[in-house]
């Protein structure tokens, strides 16, 4: 028992102090997305970042981007009609990224051009859970601004608490919950998080689909789903919504400068919500079910954006 307790101590440490290696140690000075006095850790991770955004522009041939998608579960699988296609890059062979381990999404990093606007779609995303550390969850969202995106749509599949969401309801988010206890920031950041998902970016897509309704989003650390009181606490905290990402992603982007739109695929009601066991299988099942609608939806949205946005600011 006290073997068993050591090593579940010793689980949470490795999430909760995941320090890069010595071969990360080269950038002192912080830039737009870290402040200059952070631990080396942070400091690291924007190495990673200068890296993998020097590498993607080698490869892809292009000077930069102006907007990222990191497609979540059930909203990869409709990439091909976001744009036309610049390049298609596996995530692993980039400075700081690693193949995604999760059922339903993709390995790649590909670069599109929509209305005349640079697209940079992630088809995969490292979730907090799989013990790499926080600034590993918000590495893509940092190189994406190393790029220069000034806009991150931030997708995801998750749980819903109000019953009349049935699985395959897309809900715009408006705020967000971090239930993780950890955060990619570190230092005298104090970012102001009070309008995380944009204001005009939300209208923008309540203009293109009205019905789409606005909820709050709940990360638990994961990778259990949550139990039925858990799903309670975040009932009665504001969240309509639980699951396992976007947060951290969230509050990085921010940092970076970044407007947020953020769109959660409900699969499957959460917890308690219903007796129905939870179950990854149905996640899938429901986002590939949904898929053509949120190819489309998705597809009308970079497009407006494209077109909309001041991306001189």
């Amino acid at each position: 028992m006290l073997r068993q307790q050591a090593s579940s101590i010793s689980y949470f440490k490795s999430i909760y102090d995941t320090e890069p290696t010595a071969s990360f140690n080269k950038r002192t000075q912080g830039d737009r997305c870290h402040n200059g006095n952070m631990t080396p850790d942070a400091t690291n991770y924007s190495d990673l970042a200068s890296d993998a955004t020097d590498e993607i522009r080698r490869r892809a041939g292009i000077p930069g981007v102006d907007i990222a998608v990191i497609l979540g579960s059930g909203w990869a699988s409709g990439v091909d009609q976001l744009g036309e296609r610049i390049a298609a890059l596996p995530l692993d062979e980039l400075t700081g990224f690693s193949r995604p381990v999760v059922a339903g999404h993709g390995g790649e990093a590909i670069l599109t051009n929509v209305a005349g606007r640079t697209v940079l779609a992630y088809t995969g995303r490292t979730h907090f859970y799989e013990g790499r550390g926080a600034h590993a969850v918000a590495h893509g969202v940092r190189t994406a601004a190393e790029l220069g995106a000034k806009v991150l749509i931030v997708t995801n599949g998750c749980g819903g608490l109000d019953t009349s969401w049935n699985p395959g309801q897309v809900v715009v988010l408006r705020d967000h919950i971090n239930l993780t206890g950890t955060t990619p920031l570190h230092g005298p950041m104090f970012i102001d998080m009070s309008t995380a998902y944009d204001p005009q970016l939300r209208q923008l897509i309540h203009e293109i689909e009205p019905a789409l309704p606005e909820g709050v989003y709940a990360q638990f650390a994961g990778p259990a789903y949550e139990t039925v009181a858990e799903v309670r606490m975040a009932g009665i905290m504001g969240a309509t919504l639980v699951g396992m990402s976007t947060t951290l992603e969230v509050i990085a982007a921010r940092a970076c400068g970044l407007r947020v739109l953020g769109l959660s695929l409900v699969t499957n009601l959460a917890a308690g919500v219903t007796e129905t066991k939870l179950d990854h299988a149905e996640v899938i099942a429901a986002g590939r079910k949904a898929g053509p609608r949120l190819a489309a939806l998705l597809a009308t949205t970079l497009e407006r954006i494209a077109v909309t946005v001041n991306f001189d600011d």
